[in-house]
């Protein structure tokens, strides 16, 4: 439903050109893009991708970025956005951040040879327990039990949730289901029954082990000198569902981590998930207690001048893998979908 009203919404501003009319009212300064995986796609069980939105291929982040260069924006690193957010250009162009999440070896494998390409400065938000191999990427983990599975079945506090799972359909909704409940409630039990689906479909994979670069692979890529590393935890926590002193020890010790193991204590966080739910005031001021100059989130927006005095709670724009059609990225860019999503407010509440 969710992916119907988005498309819904999308087709309505193409067929009446709306964003073009309102976006200078919406664009703002630019915007902060959010990518994940960058690969050819190839999902273990056709029809059954239920990660999908966090992976594009390398054809279209080339797409993007030409479509960058034909509107006229700059690509520029955080620390450059940061400057142009406190003070703005008058008449300037706009700029775009390129932000990858968590670390992954496509980064490197595909994505920076089109950045390279594009002469693009990025930044790569490292999870140290990914390059560690210590830290579970337990959304990875849960597709790949649900696609293994005829039947999928979870042990919830009021009772027992059995789905079938024999087709892609099937599946898919499974998946979308469990997730939905594990995800609402706290990490811990979230982590056990991924843990116990997983065991119940013989899936035993270290998927940081098989994704995520190492440390001598994050020292390669940090050497480039497009490359800007920044912090992501130590482990992939949802944050604001755990204690102070987790939360600090999650932020502080990924970036001593960093700083040891790469030469160089990061300036920029990336909150994991990064949602309402994920990452609140609390962590906001934290960020900004630790000393970093910047972190973002997953929430929707483009960057306006007032997102200066709160660098610690940027938005993003998610470059979603659901929806690989530069169309909808010039429709994104305008700012109009999330001035609509934020109730036209520019820098939204806390």
């Amino acid at each position: 439903m969710r992916e119907k009203i988005i498309k819904a919404g999308f087709d309505l501003l193409k067929a009446t050109r709306a964003d073009r009319l309102f976006a200078p009212l919406a664009r703002g300064l630019g915007a902060i893009l959010m990518f994940h995986n960058v690969r050819p796609f190839a999902p273990a069980v056709p029809g059954y991708a239920p990660n999908r939105l966090l992976e594009i291929t390398p054809g279209f982040l080339d797409a993007v970025l030409a479509r960058l260069e034909a509107l006229d924006f700059d690509v520029v690193t955080l620390d450059e956005a940061l400057e142009r957010m406190a003070a703005p250009r008058p008449g300037g162009r706009r700029f775009a951040a390129l932000t990858f999440d968590d670390g992954y070896r496509d980064t490197r494998d595909f994505a920076l040879p089109i950045l390279r390409r594009h002469k693009a400065p990025f930044t790569l938000f490292v999870t140290t327990g990914f390059a560690d191999q210590t830290a579970r990427l337990w959304w990875l983990e849960l597709e790949a039990a649900v696609g293994a599975l005829e039947h999928a079945e979870l042990r919830l506090d009021d009772g027992i949730l059995s789905l079938p799972s024999v087709t892609a359909t099937e599946k898919t909704k499974a998946f979308q289901m469990i997730y939905a409940r594990l995800r609402a409630g706290k990490e811990t039990r979230l982590l056990d029954a991924v843990t116990e689906v997983s065991a119940r479909a013989g899936v035993t994979r270290n998927f940081a082990a098989e994704l995520c670069l190492d440390w001598r692979e994050l020292a390669a890529i940090a050497a480039d000198p497009l490359c800007t590393i920044g912090a992501h935890t130590l482990t992939h926590p949802m944050l604001a569902k755990h204690g102070v002193d987790f939360v600090r020890r999650e932020m502080a010790e990924s970036r001593r981590l960093i700083a040891e193991k790469l030469g160089a204590a990061p300036r920029h966080f990336a909150y994991p998930v990064g949602d309402p739910a994920s990452a609140g005031p609390r962590e906001f001021d934290m960020a900004r207690a630790l000393g970093f100059a910047s972190a973002v989130t997953t929430r929707p927006g483009m960057i306006f001048a007032g997102h200066a005095a709160r660098p610690t709670a940027l938005p993003r724009l998610s470059v979603n893998g659901n929806w690989q059609d530069v169309e909808y990225i010039d429709i994104l860019l305008t700012g109009v979908p999330f001035a609509l999503w934020n109730k036209g407010r520019r820098v939204p509440a806390l």
